[in-house]
């Protein structure tokens, strides 16, 4: 059962509202943003994804050597290259990514209308584990600060980063803390009985799947406890793989979990968790039907199609505010109801 009520200026946020991170780039596509409140504006932290301009007879994508982007190309004709999938390029059994993303802040005064402010530089990728760029920040907010967990991007693998900030100017960089293949991890904003809390989704190409784990951490660097919560379910809206959004939200009867599901067709969806307040490895109720579809036709049609996709909401009150990339080329905005939410699920 949809229930979502779509902003009527969607987009809200296009590739040409955004400048290039350097000169000869073109950006594809806004993806994904993580979502916070800081001096009393509504920011976005979006993933900014680049490649230069693209010629008739050839493929070229950029990449990051020792801190600095490289430039590759190839010949469209080349028998060695596949480039069917517009995200990945495979050259002699290799994988590339088609373009380089980064992260770039954007405010707003409103939550509709959004603007880069001065003062404030992109996050960029940094060092080999970052070679192929850095992608959807979930953006956590605690009383000491904000604190960052995204996806690390590299030929050896795809793993969780973790960055801390109180001002948005120094950032202090913590390493990995979800080794490959890893991804869509969410820190909850508060302790639960002395711990901290993350969901994140492990990558099983054999045994397994995508599906949504939780783990304990006593400083946010160590994590352990490991628990699978959530898997991906056959002739469902989300049977081919599942992953969390932004930070769960404490409602009265449980931590309230939008999550992502997508079938073997690359449809995405949004959905919801309920997890115990007091042990959020059980699963009290989860949605048996999409709580919001790609039907508006900025979500049916893009880079890359068929695709509502959030790791970045406000709560205020009983109104949940969503952000989120459609099409994997523009930002959106939706809002909900969380008891309509809560009312939806199937226990």
């Amino acid at each position: 059962m949809e229930i979502a009520r779509r902003n009527i200026h969607n987009p809200i946020l296009r590739p040409a509202d955004i400048k290039p991170s350097m000169e000869g780039m073109n950006i594809e596509c806004l993806l994904n943003p993580g979502v916070f409140r800081f001096e009393n504006k509504t920011w976005l932290l979006l993933r900014v994804a680049e490649r230069p301009e693209q010629k008739n007879n050839e493929v070229s994508f950029p990449v990051l050597n020792d801190e600095r982007i490289e430039i590759k190309r190839f010949r469209k004709d080349d028998p060695n290259l596949d480039a069917s999938d517009p995200r990945i390029i495979n050259y002699k059994g290799k994988d590339y990514l088609t373009t380089l993303s980064h992260l770039r802040l954007v405010c707003s005064d409103d939550g509709i209308n959004f603007f880069e402010p001065d003062g404030y530089t992109p996050i960029l990728g940094k060092g080999p584990q970052e070679s192929f760029g850095i992608e959807d920040c979930r953006v956590t907010t605690m009383d000491d600060g904000y604190h960052l967990s995204y996806t690390k991007v590299a030929p050896e693998g795809v793993g969780v980063g973790y960055i801390f900030t109180k001002d948005w100017k120094k950032f202090e960089r913590r390493g990995m803390i979800f080794p490959p293949h890893n991804k869509d991890c969410a820190i909850f904003e508060e302790k639960i009985n002395g711990s901290y809390y993350a969901l994140h989704r492990p990558s099983s190409p054999e045994l397994g799947g995508n599906y949504i784990w939780l783990a304990q951490s006593p400083d946010l660097l160590h994590w352990g406890n490991h628990k699978c919560i959530a898997t991906s379910r056959e002739k469902a809206w989300d049977n081919a793989r599942v992953g969390a959004g932004a930070a769960p939200i404490r409602t009265s009867k449980g931590w309230l979990e939008i999550y992502h599901g997508a079938t073997h067709q690359n449809r995405y969806c949004l959905g919801a968790l309920l997890l115990d307040i007091d042990d959020p490895s059980k699963v009290i109720a989860r949605s048996d039907q999409p709580i919001m579809e790609p039907t508006a036709e900025y979500e049916k049609t893009g880079f890359f199609g068929n695709v509502v996709f959030t790791n970045g909401q406000l709560v205020n009150g009983d109104n949940l505010t969503i952000y989120y990339g459609a099409s994997d080329e523009v930002i959106c905005m939706a809002e909900f109801s969380i008891s309509e939410i809560l009312s939806s699920l199937k226990m």
